[in-house]
């Protein structure tokens, strides 16, 4: 069985690490690809950071922090306070001592001429992640939000002036808290698909767009041309799993990214955000919590095969359960009439 899944940062990882267990223990000679959002990269000290690929790559690999569920295990900051006491910004985005020779290799590989492809298929060799990692492009489309910040100030008619600040700004050192007015990617318009994403899509037997950010990770990869149109045109089935558990994310601020495209912070509101393709959008089945189960006939009249489930992904286990119930949802579409 060859799965593709499409994914951000630290909800898809542990997504991931369940799939990976599951297929281990009951579908041996199956095969993951995963397409990794690279929105979230930024330049931070002349380094090029991929946070999205490095918590996918550290998690299945064995490396990342649990705790934090991003950066190394074991990590110090010493590079960090010491650029501190020069007073080197940004202050707010602190790099860890391991997880800066990532890094280290990465720029200087993309300072050499390799593509962001070659070098990420490098450094899971050193990694092992146990799936083939996939950026969904090797240009530049960097997301950026556009906000109301109180430096800003006001037009002569008191309107509150708005900038474009990274999004790993607004995320981390404004937490989304600033006014938002919206998501824009640089680039994304002249992006190409990476190599072999979108063959990825079309020859898979399955299509996952696990509990990553609809808006910010899941979202921003759709966006790179071509790729929405892939997972449109796929003959595999296409499932989803709810990022919402009762009306709010599990982790991180997906509900300021909701809100911020005027899309309500639910499950059923998220499904109905991805669309049905059976009437031009991008999802199969949608599985939510048994929590939110009061949404599931909703879901089904978008269109969508719906199901309600365990989908806390409290350990790998559990996780593991949640990845069957996909591939369950799968096979039910495959054998729809």
């Amino acid at each position: 069985m060859r799965i593709t899944v499409l994914a951000g940062g630290i909800g898809g990882a542990r997504f991931l690490r369940g799939l990976k267990a599951l297929l281990a223990s009951e579908h041996s000679g199956s095969s993951i690809t995963v397409i990794g959002n690279t929105g979230d990269d930024i330049w931070v000290h002349g380094l090029r950071v991929c946070p999205d690929l490095d918590t996918v790559m550290y998690t299945l690999g064995g490396g990342i922090s649990d705790e934090r569920g991003w950066g190394r295990e074991g990590e110090t900051f010493t590079v960090k306070d010491e650029l501190a006491s020069y007073g080197v910004e940004p202050g707010w985005f602190g790099l860890g001592d391991k997880d800066i020779a990532t890094h280290l290799v990465r720029t200087q590989s993309l300072a050499a001429g390799y593509t962001l492809t070659d070098v990420t298929t490098a450094l899971c060799d050193h990694w092992q992640p146990g799936v083939r990692l996939l950026p969904m492009s090797d240009d530049r489309a960097e997301t950026h939000v556009i906000v109301e910040r109180p430096d800003d100030g006001s037009a002569p008619d008191g309107t509150p002036l708005r900038s474009a600040i990274h999004f790993q700004e607004w995320w981390i050192r404004y937490r989304a808290a600033l006014p938002t007015h919206g998501f824009t990617v640089i680039g994304i318009d002249t992006a190409r698909p990476g190599p072999d994403v979108i063959k990825a899509i079309s020859t898979a037997d399955v299509v996952l767009l696990p509990p990553s950010n609809p808006v910010v990770s899941i979202g921003t990869i759709l966006q790179v041309p071509g790729i929405a149109a892939a997972v449109r045109a796929t003959h595999a089935p296409v499932v989803g799993v709810s990022p919402i558990v009762g009306g709010a994310p599990v982790r991180g601020m997906a509900d300021a990214c909701l809100a911020a495209i005027g899309v309500e912070t639910s499950a059923f509101a998220v499904a109905e955000h991805y669309g049905a393709r059976s009437s031009g959008g991008l999802i199969d089945a949608w599985l939510v919590d048994s929590s939110d189960a009061d949404c599931v006939e909703d879901v089904n009249r978008l269109g969508i095969d719906c199901r309600a489930v365990p989908a806390m992904m409290t350990d790998v286990d559990a996780t593991a359960r949640l990845a069957a119930e996909c591939l369950a949802a799968a096979e039910t579409w495959r054998a729809r009439p």
